[in-house]
């Protein structure tokens, strides 16, 4: 009987391993992605600069009562964009966002602003991302909601669309605006 060299066994065996993690990771709950450490705590501060010709963040802001929603973007970033049409509609229902605008070209954020419109009551500029770095966003679109009290109520990662905009940053939102 020949012998069988491990190095030919070897490579299916670990396809097939990759292959069942895989399959049976498509099938986990994720629950609600990755926890924030933020959530329950106050706000931390947002960079005081703002994009040229944009309003700077008003140094009160998570402290006026209101629940004001922080959303992380950059004028590169599809998700962003696609996002936008939402930001703009929940400008016109009256919610505060401020839109910090980081690892982005100054002019490149303008332009986008002025050609889509600006949904933000107040754009921070954050060219080296050190904002998000202290709200701890891993990639944008990133958003949270400050409640009236100014701490965290809820963090969503990705774009404000779809069905999961819709089943669990809206009812989190309505929760914070209350009655």
């Amino acid at each position: 009987m020949a012998k069988i060299s491990p190095f030919v066994i070897l490579p299916p065996v670990l396809f097939a391993a990759f292959a069942a993690v895989a399959y049976f990771g498509m099938f986990r709950d994720e629950g609600e992605g990755l926890p924030s450490t933020r959530i329950g705590q106050p706000a931390p501060e947002v960079i005081d600069v703002a994009l040229p010709g944009y309003a700077p963040i008003d140094p009160d802001v998570f402290t006026d009562g209101d629940v004001t929603v922080v959303n992380f973007w950059a004028s590169w970033c599809p998700p962003c964009r696609a996002e936008h049409p939402t930001l703009l509609a929940l400008q016109n229902q009256g919610i505060s966002i401020v839109g910090v605008n980081f690892k982005d070209n100054a002019q490149d954020a303008s332009s986008y602003l002025i050609g889509a419109g600006n949904p933000f009551a107040a754009v921070p500029f954050d060219p080296a991302g050190r904002t998000a770095i202290e709200w701890g966003v891993t990639a944008p679109p990133e958003t949270f909601i400050v409640g009236k009290d100014g701490r965290v109520l809820h963090r969503f990662a990705g774009p404000l669309i779809g069905s999961d905009y819709e089943q669990r940053f809206l009812p989190e939102l309505e929760k914070a605006l209350g009655p």
